[in-house]
């Protein structure tokens, strides 16, 4: 009997988990990246697994359904490859949002009395003290979030391909798509140089690169790259215990200006180095790191965290996440090209996303009812279809 022919477009850690649910769902799966694995914006992010950061609607639940897959698929990884399950360095460590307003205080609160389904517990100044001893005590509220995660992104997206590898996948690095191959309204195949490589669905999970991508397809969708940067510092291990961020990292993320948002969010590794971000900010593909960025970021982590003051940096890193308007996902059919699907769109929350979304993928395509609605992240919304 033949199997239905998948092309993956995208070899991040979006890619890498349609890629593996359809292989192991028994599709024939060609994953195609210009690159290599994870060498784009996956390899460029924190690893974030987040409910904390996300009100209510089609994003929090996806976010839910994500965080409930992520220890099933670390533990089926390990099952085949323990090395593998242990470079995704998946830790539940929680996370814990603070204000330092009374009105961040007010909007905090209000934000996560919202969250429906979500565990939201209210600390107090000795709790959080306890929780987080080199927090800063100038806080007027906070909230442990103790579904909130943390993977090794590249090491995650490599174990998730390389289970895809290991039911019967393969792998196309360094091929870029220059076009597609139609037929009657219908795509058959992706056009690479020097051949087409034969398909009967095309899933397009290029990233911040999807846009680019589908215009060469002949769909295209407006999703386009918005840029954050990192830093990192020496190892300083156990001085920071969870995921910390400042309760403006909720606005940053749903603000539509293309100008610089900062916030403070600072984490660890298993490692020890200590992670501080974020910055959000339009500017195509200029992947230049700007000090003024970074200055910006590193002064408002050190308002959570006075004892970072005196901790050597050792890097900074920056990377493009894949922005819609209506700051939604994009999944599902194309209307417009039969055959071709778009798994992107999600912005900095790809990484937890991503195994939700490859479920999700898989339903839609074997005609299984979804896990939860998608009609929200629709391809023929206006956001995603404007000129």
């Amino acid at each position: 009997m033949n199997r239905t022919r998948v092309v993956v477009l995208g070899a991040g850690i979006v890619g890498a988990a349609c890629a593996r649910e359809l292989s192991r769902a028994g599709f024939d799966v060609v994953v195609v990246d210009r690159g290599r694995p994870a060498g784009g914006t996956t390899s460029h992010g924190e690893g974030n697994i987040l409910v904390s950061d996300k009100g209510p609607g089609a994003e929090l639940e996806l976010a839910k359904l994500s965080i409930g897959l992520w220890p099933r698929i670390v533990a089926e990884i390990a099952d085949e490859d323990a090395r593998a399950a242990s470079a995704i360095e998946y830790d539940p460590k929680g996370g814990i949002v603070v204000a330092t307003t009374d009105d961040g205080a007010r909007a905090l609160t209000a934000f996560a009395a919202s969250q429906r389904g979500v565990r939201a517990e209210p600390l107090s100044l000795k709790e959080l003290a306890e929780a987080e001893p080199a927090l800063t005590r100038e806080v007027t509220a906070a909230f442990h979030y103790p579904e909130d995660a943390q993977v090794q992104p590249a090491g995650a997206a490599l174990a998730l391909l390389g289970s895809a590898l290991r039911h019967g996948a393969r792998l196309r690095s360094d091929t870029e798509v220059v076009g597609a191959s139609v037929h009657k309204g219908r795509i058959i195949g992706v056009r690479v140089p020097g051949e087409v490589i034969e398909a009967d669905v095309v899933v397009n999970a290029a990233g911040p690169w999807a846009g680019r991508v589908s215009a060469l397809l002949g769909a295209p969708i407006a999703v386009r790259p918005r840029r954050g940067e990192v830093l990192v510092t020496t190892p300083m291990p156990g001085v920071v215990r969870h995921k910390v961020y400042d309760a403006d990292y909720v606005g940053a993320v749903g603000a539509d200006s293309g100008e610089l948002q900062t916030s403070a969010v600072v984490e660890s590794t298993w490692g020890g180095t200590v992670l501080i971000g974020s910055s959000r900010r339009r500017v195509d593909f200029d992947d230049a790191i700007r000090p003024e960025v970074l200055s910006a970021i590193a002064v408002k982590a050190l308002r959570l965290f006075p004892a970072l003051a005196d901790v050597a940096v050792m890097r900074a890193y920056g990377g493009f996440r894949p922005y819609v308007d209506d700051h939604l996902p994009v999944l599902g059919a194309d209307p417009r090209l039969e055959n071709l699907w778009h798994a992107t769109g999600h912005e900095g929350a790809g990484i937890g996303l991503s195994v939700g979304t490859a479920l999700l993928l898989r339903e839609l395509l074997t005609g299984t009812e979804p896990a939860m609605p998608v009609e929200e992240f629709t391809v023929d919304r206006p956001a995603v279809v404007a000129a």
